[in-house]
């Protein structure tokens, strides 16, 4: 398998909080503020847009290490930016942060894993019937 990476390629995701996406509504806080999660799964897709693999190829996220450093109300929108910072065969690291229209409200490392779509449906499949 040859990858057509590059270190320093970059992926960016945007959203809006809304009460969909807040604290109270994904189950992790009580207040009406963009949730930690809904951060997480932003940084993910933005490194998920950084990669343009090949047909059969995908990605897995295997490791998140964040920090969520500010809150963001309703309305507001948000962005995140993944840098790819290290190739080790098929593993990833990701540098990501997300930001509101304030500043910065994440910092983090993200790291994920390219598989073989194929092969790794077939696994899951197996592991469910407990193969």
């Amino acid at each position: 398998m040859t990858l057509n990476l590059q270190l320093g390629v970059q992926g960016q995701a945007e959203t809006m909080v809304t009460s969909l996406n807040t604290a109270e509504a994904m189950g992790s806080g009580t207040l009406e503020v963009f949730a930690t999660p809904a951060m997480v799964a932003l940084m993910e897709q933005a490194a998920v847009n950084a990669l343009n693999l090949p047909v059969g190829q995908s990605s897995v996220g295997t490791s998140m290490s964040i920090a969520h450093t500010a809150a963001t109300p309703l309305g507001s929108k948000v962005s995140a930016i993944a840098k790819l910072v290290e190739i080790d065969r098929r593993r990833l690291v990701f540098t990501v942060e997300a930001h509101d229209e304030v500043g910065q409200i994440g910092i983090g490392k993200h790291e994920r894993f390219i598989i073989d779509v194929e092969s790794f449906l077939s696994k899951a499949q197996m592991r469910k019937q407990g193969m």
